[in-house]
């Protein structure tokens, strides 16, 4: 069975230009050999990139058992755990999915409004007026906030600090590019990957700490944070998750849902600090308080330019034809989001920030992939579109910033995400006065 051209190169050298210059690395492949090609990858294996869209419609609707999600993420296991919906797949991927989805349902969203409003209050009150910020690290901050109280359903205290800092400490080892590399996890040797597993330990301990008393809470039924959800939740033959599964499903909305909205958020402000008309805009709409379209539509183009992760992936275990190839079982087929987004004839001028793409008009399913596709799209869709909306509005709403150099960023990558490359830099610029009460009720729904 042929496979799509690709590189001749070594793998070791495919995985190195892979780990420290993935764009370029991906424009290079298409540019010369087209929207379907082939990239091996030491310890990894052979990956088919696609950046056509009725080709990803065959990969995202394909029969789960031909192609394997949870088999493709196998990577992740170490700290997401085997029972996590991201590594899952058949029924028992299903099931889980069905347990999880409840809580991220748009009507619950506007619940959160308030609290994801006070959490981003609070870290915009620290910003001293022209003292240069790295707005990576501040959407990080609030994102995990807002995992701890919205999700974790922490409240403020010592548990919570405790359990913060030991996040971030894991969170700051296991996004280390350096992490990405195959022969280097070993728990046997010193380096990233074992310190990343003894900050994985400890987190573990506070989470089934936090799980059991949880369940000892005789409020349980009532609370709205969403590990209470799950919780209560059963499936079709009435039983509950394992402390196993919470905790795992716990690390994926932590890793999935904190380190991807930040990183979009620091896209968001590094690009729009170089299209001044849409901060202007987004500004005047945030002040208001009144419109959300205009932000719920920069939040789309955000990901649509800069997705935090660049492709997805699933794991061929039957004959599978993609662009009049047969592939073999073995190989990862990898819809790029990337180069999809890229594609001139979808929209045009691609690299421009134009927020107007998506006013009032919904993305293609199979154009616009942030978030994958088919039964496998990302659960936490809703859930992140609706946070970058309230989060961008929150801040223009109380500060002017200014970006701390006038030069584009480029990229680095942290793990699997690709980010800023100086973390977005900015300044503040100026106050402003507090906003009249926001519109409620706005979440946006995909």
């Amino acid at each position: 069975m042929a496979l799509p051209p690709g590189p001749r190169i070594p793998p070791a050298l495919q995985t190195l230009n892979w780990v420290v210059r993935p764009e370029a690395f991906m424009r290079a492949c298409r540019r010369r050999y087209g929207d379907v090609f082939t990239v091996r990858l030491a310890q990894v294996g052979t990956l088919v990139f696609s950046c056509d869209p009725a080709e990803h419609k065959r990969v995202f609707t394909a029969d789960p058992d031909a192609l394997r999600a949870g088999e493709a993420n196998a990577s992740l296991e170490p700290v997401l755990g085997e029972r996590s919906v991201l590594l899952l797949d058949g029924r028992e991927h299903l099931r889980q999915r069905r347990l999880m989805l409840p809580p991220f349902h748009g009507e619950r969203l506007a619940r959160y409004e308030e609290l994801m409003r006070e959490i981003t209050d609070r870290v915009v009150d620290s910003w001293e007026v022209g003292r240069p910020l790295k707005l990576q690290d501040e959407m990080q901050a609030i994102t995990l906030e807002v995992i701890l109280r919205v999700v974790f359903g922490m409240a403020e205290g010592e548990r919570l600090e405790e359990l913060r800092r030991l996040l971030k400490h894991l969170l700051r080892v296991a996004t280390r590019p350096i992490a990405l590399v195959p022969w280097l996890r070993r728990e046997d040797v010193p380096g990233p990957f074992r310190a990343a597993m003894r900050a994985k330990a400890a987190v573990d301990r506070e989470i089934y700490r936090l799980i059991d008393d949880r369940r000892a809470d005789p409020g349980l039924d009532e609370r709205e944070d969403i590990l209470s959800m799950l919780m209560l939740a059963r499936d079709e033959d009435g039983e509950p998750m394992t402390d196993v599964e919470l905790r795992d499903e716990l690390m994926t909305l932590l890793l999935a849902g904190h380190e991807t909205t930040a990183t979009a958020l620091a896209w968001a402000f590094e690009r729009m600090f170089r299209t001044p008309g849409v901060l202007e805009r987004l500004a005047a709409e945030a002040a208001a308080g009144e419109e959300t379209r205009y932000a719920d539509a920069t939040a789309r183009e955000v990901l649509r330019l800069r997705p935090p992760i660049p492709l997805v992936a699933r794991h061929v275990r039957a004959p599978f034809e993609l662009a009049g190839y047969e592939l073999p079982p073995g190989v990862i087929v990898a819809p790029c989001i990337y180069l999809t987004h890229r594609r001139e004839e979808i929209y045009p001028d691609p690299e421009e920030l134009r927020p107007e793409r998506f006013l009032d008009v919904q993305p293609d399913t199979y154009a616009w992939i942030p978030f994958g596709g088919g039964i496998r799209r990302c659960l936490g869709a809703s859930f992140a579109l609706f946070e970058m909306r309230v989060v961008l509005q929150a801040i223009l709403s109380r500060v002017r910033l200014a970006p701390e150099r006038p030069a584009d960023e480029g990229t680095r990558r942290r793990a699997i995400v690709l980010a800023p490359r100086r973390g977005a830099g900015a300044v503040v610029a100026e106050r402003r006065e507090r906003p009249r009460e926001p519109a409620r009720g706005a979440a946006a729904v995909v």
